[in-house]
């Protein structure tokens, strides 16, 4: 495969969930180009992330807000600041009175939530939703 084809199909599900997570009412084109990428997710995890609208399902989204963000939220965490870790705490139902103990939680449990350059977004997330509650008691 050469390297444009590549690059855009690494680039294809970023737009497909930007259109998404922004609630575009595109009905028609973000379940054109969703559809490819609904019968893969269909396929492997035996569920479709997205609804017959295009958007994705809420269930989903802070799954997929991580995995598309993985990288700009380690920086933020890192920082303990950031626009990227503000809108996790958002997808996850962060109150916004809490969001500046959401941001310190991340930079002080950085390294449970990023323990390795290999950590999935699946495994910060389950950390994240573990911990943070816990740390609320």
């Amino acid at each position: 495969m050469n390297i444009p084809v590549r690059a855009a199909l690494r680039l294809f599900p970023i737009v497909a969930l930007a259109c998404a997570l922004s609630a575009c009412t595109m009905k028609g084109t973000v379940k054109a180009t969703t559809d490819p990428t609904t019968d893969i997710l269909s396929s492997t995890s035996g569920k479709s992330w997205f609804t017959e609208d295009g958007l994705v399902k809420d269930e989903y989204k802070a799954t997929a807000f991580v995995a598309f963000n993985l990288e700009n939220l380690k920086q933020d965490a890192a920082r303990g600041q950031g626009e990227y870790l503000l809108s996790l705490g958002t997808v996850l139902g962060v109150k916004p009175d809490d969001q500046p103990k959401f941001v310190a939680f991340t930079q002080a449990h950085y390294s449970i939530l990023f323990p390795s350059d290999r950590t999935s977004p699946s495994e910060t997330l389950a950390v994240l939703t573990r911990e943070w509650p816990a740390s609320r008691r």
